[in-house]
C-alpha cells in the first residue's frame, strides 16, 4: 500500500530533524517523484543547514548524464528498477562536490 502525502511529509519532515541533530547533509536524485522529496525536505525553515540539492533525472539521458546510470542497466531492468536506482543513489553521492565547486 503506498503512503499518504501526509505520512511522506511527516518521514520527511523526521529525517530533517535528525540531519539538522546529526549535522549531516543531504543530496536527492529523483525520477518518478519529479522533485516531491526535495520539496518536502526544503518545506522547512532552515533547511539549506541540511540540503545540498538535488536532481531532478526524469528521462533516461539525464539519468545517464547526470547521474552515471548506464545504458546495460537501463536496457537490461528499465528506468523503474533497483539496479537504476542504486546507480542513481552512486551518481548522487558524487554530487556534492560538484555543486560545492559551483557555488
Amino acid at each position: 500500500m503506498p503512503a499518504s502525502d501526509y505520512e511522506l511529509e511527516q518521514a520527511a519532515s523526521q529525517l530533517a530533524d535528525q540531519l539538522s541533530q546529526m549535522g549531516f547533509t543531504v543530496v536527492t536524485a529523483e525520477s518518478c517523484t519529479g522533485g516531491w522529496v526535495a520539496k518536502v525536505l526544503t518545506d522547512k525553515t532552515g533547511s539549506s543547514a541540511y540540503v545540498v540539492g538535488g536532481l531532478v533525472t526524469y528521462s533516461n539521458d539525464a539519468k545517464k548524464a547526470l547521474l552515471g546510470v548506464t545504458d546495460v542497466s537501463l536496457d537490461n531492468h528499465g528506468a523503474v528498477s533497483e539496479p537504476v536506482v542504486r546507480e542513481m543513489v552512486a551518481g548522487a553521492w558524487r554530487q556534492p562536490g560538484r555543486i560545492l565547486r559551483w557555488l
